[in-house]
C-alpha cells in the first residue's frame, strides 16, 4: 500500500446517489416554461400544464400554479417561496400509497370510527339534555 493512499484505506469512498449538476451550467430550468409565464401574472393565468418533472423551480414562477403530470393525470402545484430550488416532480408523486397492513387495519379503522361516532351521539344526547 502506498503511503499517499493510507488514509483513503481508512474511509472508504462512497459516491453521492445523485451526480450534482454542474455550477457553471446553472440549474436546469426548462425554457418553455419561462416563455409561458413571461410577463404575466398569477392570477391572470390558469394552470400551466407540463410534463417537465426535471425542471428545477425558479423565483419567476413563485405564485404559479403548474399542473405536473404523474404519469397518469396532471397534479396541480402551487410554487411557494420554500419550493424554489427545487424539482417539480417532487412534489408530483407517481405512485399511490395505499396504506400497510390488510383486514386487521380495516377492522381496528372500523372499531376506531363506529367509537368516534358513538362519542359524537352521546356528546350530542348530552347537549340536547342541557338545553330543555
Amino acid at each position: 500500500m502506498h503511503l499517499s493512499l493510507y488514509p483513503y484505506a481508512l474511509t472508504p469512498f462512497y459516491p453521492s446517489k445523485y451526480m450534482t449538476r454542474s455550477l457553471k451550467k446553472g440549474p436546469y430550468v426548462y425554457d418553455r416554461l419561462l416563455k409561458k409565464i413571461d410577463g404575466k401574472k398569477p392570477e391572470d393565468v390558469g394552470v400551466i400544464k407540463t410534463w417537465a418533472r426535471a425542471s428545477v423551480i425558479s423565483p419567476e414562477m413563485l405564485g404559479f400554479t403548474f399542473g405536473v403530470h404523474n404519469g397518469k393525470d396532471f397534479v396541480e402545484v402551487k410554487v411557494t417561496e420554500d419550493m424554489i430550488g427545487h424539482r417539480f416532480g417532487e412534489f408530483s408523486l407517481t405512485r399511490k400509497f395505499t396504506r400497510h397492513g390488510g383486514k386487521m387495519q380495516k377492522e381496528l379503522e372500523a372499531k376506531k370510527k363506529a367509537a368516534e361516532l358513538q362519542a359524537a351521539k352521546a356528546a350530542k344526547a348530552s347537549g340536547d339534555s342541557k338545553k330543555k
